[in-house]
């Protein structure tokens, strides 16, 4: 077993080749996931109807929502903090965070026949609120060793955890779904998901359990933790709480349709931002004293992620109609087309706002971050419902591509605080997908629609953006390739 005390901490030399060598590791196994992700979340939808998928969204957002009360921050206050904690900072926060999710289920469990009733569930629907439950009593108990390893950069071994709860995830339940298990496919694999993700965590970080109430280091953890925790209940209240608000007005299959159109828009955020969130967090956390190796870090980012994500999203924008037409069973999901190029749009902004508003909060700037999602948060609350009421499950996805647009306002705001070049960054991924996407669009209309066609329309696609790329960037580009090997080589 590892004594807590035994974590050392790291120098900034250390964090840089870390934090290099950890977004490659995890943007690779995270590939890895959401090539799990993404073919079993296709084969449920082909598998399960509208009203199914739309169930298991709207119940995992509710259950979701109580993840945001169950540490009030203390696992980000913990990761951020520049000195290393101690036994009883952690076993502070483990007592805190399990009195709290213990509290949140009791009172879900007595508003439950409430829930019914006004949602409808029936007994197939409140067995996957149950399992959601219980798998949410059960991911409380990974944040510990969790903290342990993202305080070490050791990201490879959370992604191993994550690719093989994925895999079990989806494996389960897209064969549960073949067999006509309907949504009970889903309980099921949470469960499973559930169990066997907390006995990988525990044996690749150990810790020695116990409870404290050390009022001091409360107090220290709580000064950062509460206003992080601030900002992402807004994002609770913005994304969450909002979908399980529109569940009443569109319906679950509604909901279901929203939910294929915004899974498929924020897969390239999926396949690519979240490791590079993960990684910059405690890495930028780390640059705060050194101004200039954080905004080149900054810019950094916004490259590569503009230079991955944007070419993706015009990639689905251009080939969703014709696969859906393709693919056996899935006509039923035409009529969320629209929805889709309306999160897409979405998208774009969020790929390039997100870094921004991680760098903010990695290094103190949190009440800028709460100002903007308190902006948003009632943008959305002001525009969905109306647009819903009057548009259906369209006017949601309208109402998100309008409020990303007040993105621009975080941009500004951003560049206050960090002297960052905003437009050179994105400037040569953005042509070249610009060129990508008309490219595709032109030659579309003259092949024939079949699967043979699609697959020469992605390889031209990528092989013309690659092309494009390295023409523009393929000097600095090689050389950043040649850190990131030397990363690896020396880390």
């Amino acid at each position: 077993m590892v004594e807590l005390t035994s974590v050392p901490e790291i120098d900034l030399a250390t964090v840089k080749g870390r934090a290099i060598k950890g977004i490659a590791a995890l943007t690779g196994r995270t590939f890895l996931l959401q090539i799990i992700s993404f073919f079993g979340f296709f084969l449920l939808t082909v598998f399960l109807g509208t009203a199914e998928v739309g169930l298991f969204f709207a119940i995992s957002e509710l259950v979701a929502i109580l993840g945001y009360f169950s540490d009030v921050g203390l696992a980000a206050a913990l990761i951020q903090k520049k000195e290393k904690p101690s036994v009883k900072d952690i076993r502070s926060t483990f007592t805190i965070q399990q009195i709290l999710v213990l509290t949140l289920l009791i009172i879900v469990f007595c508003l439950s026949p409430w829930l019914r009733r006004f949602y409808h569930i029936d007994q197939s629907g409140f067995f996957l609120l149950v399992s959601l439950l219980i798998g949410f009593f059960l991911a409380s108990l990974k944040t510990v060793p969790s903290v342990l390893l993202e305080r070490k950069l050791k990201f490879d071994l959370l992604v191993v955890v994550e690719i093989i709860e994925s895999f079990l995830f989806y494996g389960l339940a897209v064969f549960l779904a073949w067999q006509g298990w309907g949504i009970a496919s889903y309980a099921w694999a949470v469960l499973a998901r559930g169990v066997v993700g907390v006995i990988l965590i525990y044996y690749f970080s150990p810790w020695r359990i116990g409870f404290a109430l050390e009022r001091e280091s409360l107090r220290h953890l709580l000064k950062f933790g509460v206003p992080y925790q601030a900002n992402t209940f807004l994002a609770v209240i913005k994304d969450r709480l909002m979908n399980v608000f529109l569940w009443k007005i569109v319906g679950a299959s509604g909901v279901g349709i929203l939910g294929w159109a915004q899974k498929w828009a924020q897969m390239p955020l999926r396949f690519v931002m979240d490791a590079v969130m993960k990684v910059t967090f405690p890495a930028y956390a780390r640059m705060q004293a050194d101004k200039e190796e954080l905004k080149k870090a900054v810019e950094k980012t916004l490259f590569f992620l503009s230079l991955i994500i944007f070419p993706l999203l015009v990639g689905i924008t251009v080939l969703a109609q014709p696969l859906v037409h393709l693919i056996p069973k899935y006509s039923k999901w035409e009529v969320a087309l629209l929805a889709l190029y309306l999160f897409i749009v979405n998208s774009f902004w969020a790929a390039v706002t997100t870094p921004l508003m991680n760098a903010l909060t990695a290094v103190g700037k949190i009440k800028i971050v709460f100002k903007l999602m308190v902006m948003w948060t009632v943008l959305t609350w002001i525009i969905y419902p109306i647009l819903a009421i009057k548009y259906g499950f369209n006017g949601v996805a309208l109402g998100a591509a309008l409020v990303s647009f007040s993105s621009a306002i975080a941009i500004w705001l951003t560049k206050k605080y960090i002297d960052f070049k905003f437009f050179a960054p994105l400037l040569k991924p953005t042509l070249g997908c610009l060129a990508m996407g008309f490219g595709l669009l032109f030659l579309r209309n003259f092949l024939p629609l079949n699967i043979f066609s699609l697959i020469l329309l992605i390889f031209i696609g990528g092989l013309f953006y690659g092309g494009l790329v390295f023409l523009m960037v393929g000097k600095s580009l090689t050389v950043d390739v040649k850190k990131l090997f030397y990363a690896f080589k020396n880390h």
